[in-house]
């Protein structure tokens, strides 16, 4: 496994989302394992969104982002967060499909990415009031490495009104 220097930890920002199932219980058990991965060091609260970009009549999404303090490199940490969707029972199928849990890496440092399974910054970051809205919470001056703007301006030319804050919690 690659690994970034043992004394460089990398600030990656990871989106997690959930609509099937348990979806509060699903995120706690994806934040549970990402633990292992690196150091938790924020969370924003849960937004609940209709979905986005897929069938309308899909369930509504429980979407969380985090920042993860990780030596991994970006690769091995992708590899990871697909072992943790597999563990929780996510299988993959036709793009867009409801699913147990979601997570991707929105931002990796100041990494510009684009080979065959990992792309950072995500191509859609900047489209997704539902990933921008957590981000901004945990990180509102955060710079997109590709476009050179702040999430927080990138959330108010999305419009941030189909997202809400969960009442469920954290």
């Amino acid at each position: 496994m690659t690994r970034v220097d043992e004394r460089e930890q990398v600030a990656a920002y990871i989106g997690l989302g959930s609509n099937l199932g348990d979806r509060a219980a699903y995120l706690t058990q994806a934040r549970r394992l990402m633990s292992k991965l690196g150091r938790v060091v924020a969370e924003s609260h849960i937004y609940e969104t209709e979905p986005w970009g897929v069938d309308p009549d899909q369930p509504r999404y429980l979407n969380q982002v985090v920042r993860l303090e990780t030596s991994l490199a970006p690769r091995d940490l992708m590899s990871k967060l697909l072992d943790i969707e597999a563990q929780l029972g996510r299988i993959r199928g036709v793009a867009g499909d409801s699913r147990v849990i979601d997570l991707d890496i929105l931002l990796y440092g100041d990494a510009v990415i684009d080979e065959p399974g990992v792309q950072v910054p995500h191509p859609r970051l900047h489209l997704r009031s539902f990933v921008l809205a957590p981000l901004v919470e945990i990180a509102p001056d955060l710079v997109h490495p590709v476009l050179g703007r702040r999430v927080v301006e990138l959330l108010g030319e999305t419009g941030s009104d189909e997202v809400t804050e969960w009442q469920g919690g954290r």
